[in-house]
């Protein structure tokens, strides 16, 4: 019979079917068997997702304490420079009492050397009224004394024997003699009192002339004194309104960081869940965030008066093309792509409309919704529109562009 027949190929035993078989179990130990590798692959997926649970969790605590380092630590500033503001305003106050009594002082000796100017020129105008009424007498009586004079002068040296010529009796010529000697002497002296009396009257003139003028001059200083005192005063007046509004900052912002840090706690210690993951607010770190790129600046924030280009919103810091480029604080990646002005650019929401921009980007390392953390990477700098390699970099606080050199640390 040929092997090839029906009847051989039907007796021929099918070995793949009975190694199929033969490896099954048969009845309810297969189901049973297929139940527990079930099971198995469910306990290990369940421990693998475990696992990744825990790792996760464990990762968002050590992000958290983290965050809450950084807060204790800004904390920390933010109360030493409470600290310093109030010991400059104290400083202040002190400096302005100070000055205010110099003020005083100096508006007390401006009053007094006002009151003696004034009562000198009291003096002085009566002075020269009395200067004015003696000369007015002296020219009254000049001709009458001229006369006279002129009469003595022809006497000469032979009056006696005039006046012994003149008259009968001897007598009366020693009589006449002593009369014309006398009414002599009596205009002489008048001539003399009145010479006196003009010049007493004019040296107290030129007294109180020379006595004004050094009042003047006090007068002037104890104004210029009294002005810069007083400018003085504004100075510190306005330094304490300055400080001030430091100090209602400073408390602003640091009661924002001790609530997002009290939060921050809470999560850590399971008393509180976060529906988003943990953050901290931008503004609380004013001078304190770390540069995105390594570089000195090359174009600054606005418009000097010397520039004659536009006014520009950020900065541009020059660095090595391909050097890295990192987020000056924590936040979501809310775009990332090409925009016309700005080469690629990243642009990371912040919260409470603070957002930060890195422009001119050589490669993009960030996607549009990622959340990144102060530290980490966004991209690489690029060339900027005149051809060097500088990253742009853009702070915007309450929706509006500041001077970032206020914000980043001193260099």
């Amino acid at each position: 019979m040929d092997d090839h027949s029906p009847e051989r190929v039907r007796t021929k035993p099918d070995t793949t079917s009975t190694r199929f078989a033969r490896a099954q179990p048969r009845g309810p130990g297969r189901q049973s068997s297929a139940a527990s590798t079930l099971t198995i692959a469910l306990a290990i997926a369940a421990v693998m997702m475990s696992t990744g649970a825990l790792v996760g969790q464990q990762a968002d605590r050590v992000r958290t304490e983290a965050l809450v380092r950084r807060a204790t630590e800004r904390l920390q500033a933010l109360r030493q420079e409470a600290d310093r503001l109030a010991s400059q305003e104290t400083t202040l106050l002190g400096e302005l009492r100070k000055l205010e009594v110099a003020r005083q002082i100096a508006a007390e000796e401006l009053r007094q050397i006002e009151t003696d100017a004034s009562q000198v020129q009291t003096e002085l105008a009566e002075v020269n009224e009395r200067l004015q009424q003696l000369e007015h007498q002296e020219a009254a009586d000049r001709p009458a004394l001229r006369a006279r004079l002129v009469e003595l002068y022809k006497l000469g040296q032979g009056r006696y024997l005039r006046l012994l010529l003149s008259t009968s009796d001897l007598r009366r010529v020693g009589e006449a003699s002593r009369t014309v000697a006398a009414l002599a002497q009596i205009d002489l002296d008048r001539v003399a009192n009145h010479r006196r009396m003009l010049d007493e009257v004019r040296t107290v003139s030129g007294q109180l002339q020379v006595r004004d003028r050094h009042l003047q001059a006090l007068r002037e200083d104890a104004v210029r004194a009294h002005a810069a005192a007083d400018r003085a005063a504004q100075a510190r007046s306005d330094l304490i309104r300055d400080i001030d509004q430091r100090r209602d900052l400073n408390a602003q912002l640091a009661g924002e960081l001790q609530t997002a840090q009290q939060h921050l706690r809470l999560v850590l210690s399971g008393l509180a869940t976060a529906a988003e993951p943990a953050t901290l607010p931008l503004r609380p770190f004013r001078g304190d965030l770390d540069w995105p790129a390594d570089g000195p600046v090359v174009r600054r924030f606005g418009r000097t008066a010397a520039s004659r280009v536009a006014a520009s919103n950020g900065i541009e810091i020059a660095a090595a093309e391909g050097a890295p480029t990192r987020a000056i604080h924590n936040g979501i990646v809310a775009f990332a792509d090409t925009f016309v002005g700005f080469g690629k650019l990243v642009i990371v929401d912040h919260g409470a409309q603070t957002f930060s921009l890195y422009g001119n980007l050589l490669d993009l390392a960030v996607q549009r919704g990622v959340r990144v953390e102060g530290g980490q990477l966004v991209g690489t700098v690029g060339a900027s529109a005149t051809g060097r390699a500088a990253l742009y970099f853009e702070l915007r606080i309450d929706g509006q562009p500041v001077d970032p050199l206020q914000w980043l640390k001193k260099p």
